[in-house]
C-alpha cells in the first residue's frame, strides 16, 4: 500500500480501513479528489491507528465522536456518481418500496413489538456476520433491493470488541424503520455510516470553512435508468431497511441514562446541597415555599455548540436596472389591455380538466374598470358613497373561479380600495369551517363592510330567513355584492379611475393564521407589490407571453403573487388548475403544462407527489417545454423526497433535472429565496445531511455519529433579486448568528410585507427589528423583517431551511420542528395505514414544557390491531431518530380534521380541538411516562422527630396543642332526668305512660302524603307485640342479635323497640333490592352471618324474597337462621319489660360497609346509645313541641340514631322521608320541611345532590306551590367525609330563592368509633370556611393561603364538636399530639364512643387500638378512639356560647382512602375535582391506585364518540395540578361508579371491578 507521511506497519489495520485507503488513492490519481482532499480523508481514516498525524483540520477533531467510529469507513466514494442521488424516500410510499421494506421487516418479525412502555428497547445483538452485505454488483433479490452499493463491510468487526453499538441498532430491523425524507440516512444513501461518511461528497475548499455535508452536483439520474429495474427505484427503500426503532438517547452513560437529563455527578451532589438547609427542619413547621419545584432540564454538558465565526449579512443580486418597467401594476393592466386586448390572461380549467374559459387582458380591463366604477359610484347607503378610497373589501370567492377574482382583484385596486382575499365560509357544516370566527374576527377588525363573490357562490351560502346572506359566527355585518358582469354598471366614457400613485400607500392585505390559531391580517403597499413584481420577474427570468400553469390558491401566497399579479406584469397566460381537478385527476397540472407547453409550473410537493402516484397509467405526456417548475413548499422537509422521485418517474418524459426549483416564502415577507435554473445564473443545486441531534440544540452539524437520526434539506437557491438576509437568533436580542448556528431568517428588502393590519406593537417585532452583532452593533440602518423561516446560509450563498417558527416545539432545552416529526410519522407505512397522509403535529404546554402531540387520520378500513401496531412504531420511530418522546398520539376517522383551504390540515384548529376535547379521536396512545421528564423529585419522608424535643406544657414545637372540647355535659342536666333516661326503653315506657297521644314519626311517601304515624303509646304497644313474639316464637334468650331486614318505616323502629323490651341485641339491615338481588343479597347475608343473628325479622314480602329461587342463585338460602314475619303478630303483652343490669351491656350492633369496602359492626353500649342522644338533643335543642325532618337511610351511623333513638328520648316529632322516595319525586323532602315548617332538617349528599340536579329548573314552580323554607334554622347533612363545599354551596344558592338563608346549611361529621363528632346544632357561630395549599396536604402539612390563590383548596368546618366530646389532632406515626394547624389523625374521646368492633374474623387485635389508643407522650392516661380521619383543628376568631374562642375541626379525608404516591399522600376526592372539571362530559370520577398507577375512572356523560377525547385531558389535569402520570384512564357509562346510600364512592368496590373486568367500560387507555 503506497503511504504517504508516516510508516503504518506498526499498526495492522483491518482489511476495510485498508480498502477504503486504496479507493482514496485511486480517486486521487484519477482526479476525483483534490491532494487536500486526499490528506485531510485519509487523515480521518487513520486517525485511530496512529498516536497523531500532523494537519487534522481542527473542525474534524473537535467533533464530538463516540469511540471509535473510524473503524468502520465508507466504502468507495466514486460508486456513487453511477447511481442517482435521488435514492431518498417519497413523502408517502410506493409498493415497490412497501415491498422493500417488507422485506427488510420479515426477518425481525418474529419478535413481537412490545408496546411502547419504555423509553429504550433492550438491544438484541445480532452476530456480525449476519450484516455483512452481498457484493454491490449481484445482490439477491431480496437483500439486493434493500442494501445500497455504499453498504458497510463489517467482517473486520469480529474480532473487535468495541463494535459500536449503533452498529447492532443498525441491523435490528425494526418495523419502525422511519423512511421519511427528514429522517432518511446520508445523501448518497448509504444507511449507517459512521462521522467519516459525511466526507467524501464534500466539495474540496468547503469542509473547512461549513459544517453541512452538501452534494456538489446536480442530482444525475440518467446513468441509474440502464440497470434492472427492481434495482432503480427500490433503491430508495434501505432508508427504512436500517430500522430506527431500538436506537438509544444521544449518548448514554452505561447504566442507559440519556446524557441530555444528566450532570457530572459531583456537581448535582453540590447543587443538591446547595438547594436543601443545611439541617432537616422539624416536619411540623416546615415553610412550604420551596415546596415540589419541578426538576429544569440541566443543560447537557455535551450538548454541540456553534463552534463557526459570526456571520454576515448577505446581499442578494441587485435589481436590473431597466427602462422598460411598466411605473405600476395597473399602468402595466391598462398597456397590456389597450395595447393587446386579445392576448390571453388566464385560462380555468373546470373538474373535467376543460378550459371553460379564458379571460383576454382586454377583458379584464373592462371588467375591472367596470367594477372600479361600481364600487365607487353605484353603492350608497344612507345617500351616502358605502366606501371611499383605502376602504377593506372582503373578496370570497370559490377556488374554482380565478377569472372572477382577478377582475374583482383589480377592481379593488383601480377603485383604491383594499382588497382582503379570504376563504368562503362553509359554516353549513355542524363544526364551522377552521377557523371561520377567526377570519371573522380579522374582518372586523379591518372594518369591512362589503364582500365581493359571484353569483354562483353566492347562491351556495347559507342564508337567513330573509333571503340575505346569514351572518357567519365571528363576523361582522356585510353587504354582499356579485361582480358577475349583467349586475355591474358600465362606466361613462369620460370616466376614469382615480389617479394612482403606487407608493407607502396599502395594495392589498394577506390573511395568515398563527400557531396559536389567531387570524392576523398582513400589509402589503404598492412600493412593494410592484417591487415583489420585478424582483420574481428577474429570479424567474418571466418574459413577456410566456404560459404559466398555477395548481396552488390563487388568493395568497405563491399562487398570487406569481399568478396574479407579476404574470399581468409581464402579459403572461396563466393555467389555472383548482383544487377539485386535482382531487379528481392527480396528473391533470402535468397534462395542462402538456398541453398548453406552459414554460413555467407552480406547484406543491403535494401535487408533485399526487402525480407519482396516478403517473402509471399516462405515456403521452411531455415536460420538456418546462424551464422551471417552482415548488412553492420547497423549503419542507418532505419536498426533498418528492422532488427526486418526480424528477425520477418523470426525467424519461422531458423534464431536466435543473428545472425543479424549490422556493421559500413566508406571508411577513413574501417570497424570500427560489432556486434559479444555470441558465439564470443559479449556481448549482445542493443538499445537506445534518445531524437531527445537532439541530435540536441549533446547530448545524455534518451528521456523525447517529446515522439514523439526519434530516436531509434542499436548498431555496439565492435569496430574491434586491434583498439583504441574514440569520437571528430565535429567542431574545435578534443577535447574528454564527455560520453553523440555526436561527430565524430575516430579509431586508422593498418586497416584503409592511405591518399586521392593526397591531402595532407585533408589527414593531416582525417587521421592524434590527439584527445586531454580537457586540451590539445594528448590521444595517435599514430595518429587517422577520419570516418565520428557520434555517442557515450555506455555500454559494444559497439559503437552506429547517422548519417553521410555527411549528418549533421546545421541548426540554432541545427544538423539534412539527414538520419533521409529521415526514418521520409518513414513514412509517403512509399508505397501508394513514389516510392521505394527513398528519398534524403540535405541542401543547403541560407542565410548563411544550409536548408533542400527533393527529393522523387512520384509513376507514384500518382496524384496531393496525392502528395500535402503527402507533408503537412511529413512538419508536419518532424516538429514534428525534430522541423526543411523543406525549399523545390520537387517530381519527378519515375526513375528520379541519381543513385548511386547500385540503391540508388547519393545524391550529386542530389544536384548539384537542385543548377543547372535541376532537372525537378513535384511537389514543399517552406516553406521560416517557415525556414528562420535570416532574418534582418524589419526597423522601424524614426521620422522625424525639418527643422530648417537642412539647412543653400544653405547646407543641411552639404552638398550642389541637385539642377541643364541646360543652361538658356534668352541669348541663339534673342527674336524676340523667339516671332516669340511662336506659331508651325505660324513657319509651315512661313517655307512653305520661304522653300517650303525642305524636313521635310521621313517615311520608312520594306524594308527600303520610302513610303511617306512631304516638308514644302506639310505639310501646307495637313493641311489646314483637318482644312477646320473639320469646314465644323465636324462642330467643337475652343478649341473643336478631336482624332486622325492614324497609325504612314505622314497623323498623317497633321492631328495635321491641328486641330492647325482651333483653335482644337488633342489628338494623338494609333490604335487599328485588330486581338487583345478585349485588344486594350477599350484603344482608354477610351481615346476618358476621352478626351471629340467632333470628330474622321482617315482612312477608321480603321473607318470601330471602327464600325465593332467585335469592338462591345469590345465596344459600338454606342457611338462614329462623325467619319470622311481623305482619300479623297477635296482640300479647311481655310480662316484664327486660332491664339491663349495668349501662355497659350492649344495646345494638350498628354496621355499615366503609368507603374502603370493609364490613365493619360496632358494638354500641346502652350508656352510649342514651349519651348520643343526650348530646344530639343538646346541640339541636330538641324538645317534645319542636318536629324535625329526616331524609336520611335508617340502617346505620348517625341516621339510624335520627330515626329510630333520638324522637323516644328528646320526645320531639320527626317527619321521615326515605330518599328512596325521591326517585319518584324529587322535591317530597323540600315540601315536607316547608309543610312540617320544621327548624331542623338532615339529610345525605345525594339527597342534596337529586335536589340540585332535580329541582334546578323549577324553584320557580315549587315557588308558586307555595314551598317556603325560611323556617330552616340549621340543614345538616350527614355524612363520612370531607364535606362537599361545592355541591352546600350550590344548593345554598339554588334554594335561596325559596327563602334558604345561607347560612341554614352545614355538615356533620361522624365514622365508625363515633357516629357523631360535630354536628351544627342550632347555637353557636357559623360554620368557617378556609383555604389551604393542596400541596402542603399532600405533604402532611397545612399552609393556609388567600382564596383564589394557586392550588387553593377550601375546606369547610364539619359542625360543631358535640357536648361531651373531645377531639385531639394526632400524629399519625409517632402518635404524638400535633400543635393547632396542624394535620394529623382525628382522635375522639366522648361518652358516646362505640365499645368495639364487632367481627367474626378474629381481627380484633388489629383494631384494638382503634378504641382504646393512648398519646405516646403528653396526657398519656386520657382513652380514645381512633376515627382514621385526617384533618385538623384551628382556633377562629370567633366565640362560642360558653364566651370561649372556637376551635373548629376540619376534615380533611379518610386515611384508609388515601394514595400514597411519589412519597406523598393524595386525597382522591382533590384528584376527582380536577378530572370533573377537564370536560363537560365527564359526569363523576373516582381514583384508586392498582399496583402503583393511578387508575382514573370517569362517567361519560354523552356520545360514546367523545369517550376519547377525555384521555389526554384527563391525564393532562392531573399532571399539571398533582403532578402525578396517570397510569390508566377508564371511561364508563354514567352509574357505574359504585355510591352507598350516604353519597360516598365505593372506590374499592370500583377497583375490583376493574380488576375483574366487570365495568364494561367504554374505553381504557393504558397510558405508555
Amino acid at each position: 500500500m503506497a503511504d504517504r507521511g508516516c510508516p503504518l506497519e506498526a499498526v495492522p489495520l483491518p482489511a476495510e480501513v485498508r480498502e477504503s485507503l486504496a479507493e482514496l488513492e485511486l480517486e486521487l490519481s484519477e482526479g476525483d479528489i483534490t491532494q487536500k482532499g486526499y490528506e485531510k480523508k485519509r487523515a480521518k481514516l487513520l486517525a485511530r491507528y496512529i498516536p497523531l498525524i500532523q494537519g487534522i483540520d481542527p473542525s474534524l477533531q473537535t467533533e464530538s465522536r463516540p469511540p471509535g467510529p473510524s473503524l468502520t469507513a465508507a466504502a468507495a466514494p466514486n460508486q456513487q456518481k453511477s447511481r442517482p442521488t435521488t435514492s431518498r424516500d417519497e413523502r408517502f410510499r410506493s409498493d415497490v418500496h412497501t415491498e422493500a421494506v417488507q422485506a427488510a421487516l420479515a426477518k425481525y418479525k418474529e419478535r413481537k413489538m412490545p408496546m411502547p412502555s419504555k423509553r429504550r428497547s433492550a438491544l438484541v445483538h445480532c452476530s456480525v456476520e449476519t450484516c455483512t452485505p452481498p457484493d454491490t454488483s449481484s445482490a439477491s433479490e431480496d437483500e439486493g433491493s434493500l442494501r445500497r452499493p455504499g453498504q458497510l463491510t463489517s467482517t473486520p468487526l469480529q474480532g473487535c470488541p468495541s463494535v459500536e453499538p449503533w452498529l447492532d441498532r443498525a441491523f435490528q430491523g425494526s418495523s419502525t424503520s422511519s423512511s421519511a425524507s427528514s429522517t432518511s440516512s446520508h445523501p448518497g444513501g448509504r444507511p449507517a455510516v459512521p462521522s467519516t461518511a459525511a466526507a467524501p461528497a464534500v466539495p474540496p475548499g468547503l469542509a473547512a470553512h461549513t459544517h453541512v455535508a452538501l452534494h456538489s452536483a446536480p442530482p444525475d439520474v440518467t446513468t441509474g435508468l440502464g440497470e434492472p429495474s427492481f434495482c432503480t427505484r427500490p433503491l430508495e427503500a434501505p432508508v427504512r431497511g436500517v430500522p430506527r426503532g431500538f436506537r438509544s438517547g444521544t449518548l448514554e452513560t452505561a447504566d442507559g441514562v440519556p446524557v441530555s437529563g444528566r450532570v457530572s455527578s459531583k456537581i448535582q451532589q453540590l447543587l443538591n446541597t446547595l438547594k436543601r438547609p443545611k439541617r432537616p427542619p422539624l416536619k411540623e413547621f416546615f415553610v412550604d415555599d420551596s415546596e415540589e419545584l419541578l426538576e429544569v432540564q440541566q443543560p447537557d454538558p455535551n450538548q454541540p455548540k456553534p463552534e463557526g465565526s459570526q456571520m454576515v449579512v448577505l446581499k442578494g443580486e441587485p435589481l436590473a436596472a431597466g427602462t422598460s418597467w411598466p411605473p405600476s401594476l395597473l399602468a402595466a393592466l391598462q398597456q397590456w389591455g389597450t395595447a393587446q386586448p386579445k392576448a390571453p390572461c388566464l385560462t380555468a380549467l373546470d373538474t373535467a380538466g376543460k378550459a371553460t374559459y379564458t379571460l383576454t387582458y382586454g377583458k379584464l380591463w373592462s371588467r375591472s374598470l367596470k367594477l372600479a366604477y361600481t364600487l365607487l359610484n353605484k353603492l350608497t347607503s344612507k345617500n351616502e358613497p358605502l366606501l371611499k378610497p383605502g376602504d377593506r373589501v372582503a373578496l370570497v370567492f370559490p377556488n374554482s373561479d380565478p377569472a372572477m377574482f382577478v377582475v374583482a382583484f383589480y377592481g379593488c385596486l383601480l377603485a383604491e380600495l383594499i382588497p382582503v382575499p379570504m376563504e368562503v365560509p362553509l359554516t353549513r357544516k355542524v363544526p364551522s369551517d377552521a377557523g371561520g370566527q377567526q377570519v371573522g374576527f380579522l374582518l372586523g377588525s379591518c372594518g369591512v363592510a362589503l364582500a365581493l363573490t359571484t353569483e354562483a357562490c353566492q347562491k351556495g351560502l347559507p342564508k337567513a330567513p330573509t333571503g340575505e346572506v346569514a351572518t357567519f359566527k365571528g363576523w361582522p355585518p356585510v353587504a354582499w355584492l356579485v361582480v358577475d358582469g349583467k349586475h355591474l354598471a358600465k362606466p361613462p366614457k369620460d370616466w376614469h379611475p382615480p389617479a394612482q400613485n403606487p407608493g407607502a400607500g396599502t395594495a392589498y392585505i394577506e390573511y395568515k393564521t398563527s400557531k396559536e390559531g389567531s387570524t392576523m391580517g398582513i400589509t402589503v403597499s404598492h412600493a412593494s407589490l410592484l417591487a415583489q413584481c420585478r424582483a420574481l420577474t428577474q429570479a424567474c427570468g418571466y418574459s413577456e407571453a410566456e404560459t404559466l400553469t398555477n395548481v396552488l390558491d390563487f388568493k395568497r401566497d405563491a399562487g398570487l403573487w406569481h399568478g396574479v399579479l407579476t404574470s399581468v406584469i409581464n402579459r403572461m397566460h396563466v393555467v389555472s388548475v383548482p383544487y377539485a381537478l386535482m382531487k379528481a385527476n392527480p396528473l391533470s397540472w402535468i397534462q395542462s403544462v402538456s398541453s398548453y407547453k406552459a414554460r413555467t409550473a407552480l406547484v406543491k410537493s403535494r401535487d408533485m407527489h399526487w402525480s407519482l402516484l396516478a403517473q402509471r397509467g399516462q405515456r403521452d405526456v411531455s415536460l420538456s417545454s418546462l424551464r422551471m417548475l417552482i415548488v412553492a413548499d420547497g423549503a419542507n422537509p418532505w419536498s426533498v423526497s418528492s422532488c427526486d422521485a418526480f424528477l425520477n418517474a418523470f426525467q424519461s418524459r422531458g423534464l431536466r433535472p435543473e428545472v425543479i426549483c424549490p422556493c421559500a416564502s413566508s406571508p411577513e415577507a413574501l417570497t424570500v429565496a427560489v432556486r434559479r435554473p444555470p441558465d439564470l445564473g443559479g449556481p448549482p443545486p445542493r443538499k445537506a445531511v445534518l445531524s437531527m441531534n445537532g439541530l435540536s440544540h441549533g446547530v448545524i452539524r455534518v451528521d456523525t455519529e447517529e446515522k439514523l437520526s439526519v434530516l436531509t434539506v434542499q436548498d431555496v437557491g439565492q435569496v430574491v433579486p434586491g434583498a439583504s438576509v441574514c440569520v437571528v437568533k430565535v429567542e431574545g436580542t435578534p443577535y447574528l448568528c454564527k455560520t453553523d448556528e440555526v436561527g430565524e431568517i430575516c430579509v431586508s428588502s422593498g418586497t416584503t410585507g409592511t405591518a399586521y393590519y392593526g397591531l402595532l406593537g407585533i408589527t414593531k417585532n416582525i417587521f421592524e427589528t434590527t439584527p445586531v452583532t454580537a457586540a451590539g452593533a445594528p448590521v444595517s440602518d435599514r430595518p429587517f423583517t422577520r419570516t418565520g423561516l428557520l434555517g442557515f446560509i450555506g455555500p454559494d450563498s444559497l439559503v437552506f431551511v429547517v422548519g417553521k417558527l410555527d411549528g418549533l416545539m421546545m421541548v426540554g432545552a432541545r427544538r423539534h420542528s412539527a414538520d419533521d416529526v409529521v415526514a418521520t410519522a409518513l414513514a412509517v407505512e403512509p399508505m397501508k395505514f394513514v389516510y392521505r397522509g394527513r398528519i398534524a403535529v403540535f405541542s401543547v404546554t403541560v407542565l410548563r414544557d411544550d409536548r408533542i402531540v400527533l393527529v393522523a387520520e387512520q384509513r376507514p378500513d384500518a382496524s384496531e390491531e393496525d392502528s395500535f401496531q402503527w402507533m408503537s412504531r412511529v413512538l419508536q420511530a419518532i424516538d429514534s431518530i428525534h430522541q423526543v418522546g411523543v406525549y399523545c398520539l390520537a387517530l381519527v376517522p378519515a375526513n375528520t380534521l379541519p381543513k385548511a383551504p386547500l385540503g391540508g390540515i388547519h393545524v391550529s384548529e386542530t389544536r384548539q380541538r384537542f385543548l377543547e376535547g372535541i376532537l372525537h379521536p378513535c384511537n389514543v396512545l399517552m406516553c406521560p411516562h416517557t415525556c414528562v421528564t420535570n416532574l418534582p423529585k418524589p419526597r423522601q419522608k424524614q426521620p422522625e422527630v424525639g418527643p422530648a424535643s417537642m412539647i412543653v406544657g400544653n405547646l407543641v414545637a411552639g404552638k398550642r396543642i389541637a385539642q377541643a372540647s364541646g360543652r361538658e355535659l356534668t352541669h348541663l342536666e339534673d342527674s336524676d332526668q340523667a339516671r332516669k333516661f340511662l336506659f331508651l326503653a325505660d324513657v319509651l315506657q315512661w313517655r307512653a305512660h305520661t304522653t300517650p297521644e303525642h305524636p313521635l314519626f310521621l313517615l311520608l311517601n312520594a306524594k308527600g302524603t303520610v302513610t303511617s304515624t306512631a304516638t308514644c303509646a302506639q310505639l310501646h304497644k307495637k313493641a311489646e307485640r314483637v318482644a312477646a313474639a320473639l320469646m314465644e316464637k323465636g324462642r330467643l334468650n337475652v343478649g341473643d342479635h336478631v336482624a332486622l331486614v325492614y324497609p325504612p318505616g314505622v314497623e323498623l323502629i317497633a321492631t328495635f323497640y321491641g328486641c330492647l323490651y325482651c333483653g335482644c341485641v337488633p342489628v338494623t339491615v338494609r333490604p335487599p333490592h328485588p330486581q338487583n338481588l345478585a349485588t344486594t343479597l350477599p350484603t344482608v347475608r354477610m351481615i346476618v352471618e358476621v352478626s351471629k343473628a340467632a333470628c330474622v325479622l321482617t315482612t312477608q314480602a321480603i321473607m318470601r324474597l330471602l327464600r325465593s329461587k332467585e335469592a338462591a342463585a345469590a345465596v344459600d338460602t338454606k342457611a338462614w337462621p329462623t325467619i319470622l314475619d311481623t305482619d300479623d303478630i297477635p296482640k300479647k303483652k311481655v310480662a316484664a319489660v327486660f332491664r339491663p343490669p349495668s349501662p355497659d351491656v350492649l344495646a345494638y350492633l350498628d354496621f355499615s360497609v366503609s368507603t374502603t369496602g370493609m364490613l365493619a359492626g360496632v358494638k354500641m353500649s346502652h350508656a352510649a346509645t342514651s349519651a348520643l342522644c343526650r348530646s344530639i338533643k343538646l346541640q339541636c335543642e330538641l324538645y317534645p313541641s319542636r318536629q324535625i325532618a329526616v331524609c336520611l337511610d335508617p340502617y346505620c351511623g348517625l341516621g339510624f340514631a335520627l330515626w329510630c333513638l333520638c324522637s323516644v328520648y328528646s320526645g320531639h316529632q320527626s317527619v321521615l322521608v326515605p330518599p328512596l322516595e325521591l326517585e319518584s319525586n324529587v322535591s317530597v323532602w323540600l315540601s315536607a320541611v316547608s309543610q312540617y315548617k320544621a327548624r331542623i332538617t338532615f339529610c345525605s349528599y345525594s339527597v342534596m345532590e337529586m335536589c340540585t340536579k332535580g329541582l334546578g329548573a323549577q324553584t320557580g314552580a315549587l315557588r308558586m306551590k307555595g314551598v317556603n323554607l325560611s323556617c330552616v334554622r340549621t340543614c345538616m347533612v350527614v355524612a363520612e367525609e370531607r364535606p362537599r363545599i361545592a355541591l352546600t354551596q350550590s344548593f345554598s344558592k339554588l334554594f335561596k330563592d325559596l327563602g334558604l338563608s345561607a347560612r341554614a346549611v352545614s355538615t356533620t361529621f361522624g365514622c365508625r368509633v363515633n357516629v357523631a363528632v360535630c354536628l351544627q346544632g342550632t347555637a353557636g357561630p357559623d360554620p368557617t370556611t378556609v383555604y389551604v395549599d393542596m400541596r402542603a396536604l399532600r405533604h402532611d402539612r397545612v399552609r393556609l393561603v388567600e382564596r383564589g390563590s394557586p392550588h387553593s383548596l377550601p375546606l369547610m368546618e364539619s359542625g360543631k364538636i358535640l357536648p361531651g366530646v373531645k377531639v385531639i389532632i394526632v400524629h399519625t406515626e409517632t402518635k404524638g399530639p400535633l400543635g393547632d394547624s396542624h394535620l394529623g389523625e382525628i382522635w375522639v374521646s366522648s361518652p358516646h364512643n362505640a365499645s368495639g368492633y364487632h367481627t367474626v374474623y378474629g381481627e380484633e387485635s388489629l383494631h384494638a387500638d382503634h378504641f382504646s389508643a393512648r398519646l405516646s407522650f403528653g396526657d398519656t392516661q386520657t382513652v380514645w378512639a381512633r376515627t382514621g380521619y385526617l384533618g385538623f383543628l384551628r382556633r377562629t376568631e370567633l366565640t362560642d356560647a360558653s364566651g370561649e374562642r372556637h376551635d373548629a375541626l376540619y376534615v380533611v379525608g379518610s386515611l384508609d382512602e388515601t394514595l400514597e404516591l411519589r412519597g406523598m399522600r393524595y386525597h382522591p376526592i382533590d384528584i376527582e375535582t380536577s378530572v370533573i372539571r377537564a370536560h363537560r362530559s365527564i359526569a363523576e370520577c373516582a381514583v384508586f391506585t392498582w399496583t402503583n398507577l393511578l387508575v382514573v375512572v370517569v362517567e361519560l356523560e354523552g356520545p360514546e364518540q367523545d369517550a376519547l377525547d377525555l384521555v389526554a385531558l384527563v391525564t393532562s389535569v392531573v399532571l399539571e395540578e398533582h403532578h402525578l402520570v396517570v397510569g390508566v384512564v377508564v371511561v364508563v357509562d354514567p352509574g357505574v361508579i359504585p355510591i352507598n346510600s350516604r353519597g360516598e364512592k365505593q372506590r374499592m368496590h370500583l377497583r375490583d371491578g376493574f380488576l375483574a373486568d366487570q365495568l364494561d367500560p367504554i374505553y381504557v387507555a393504558y397510558n405508555m
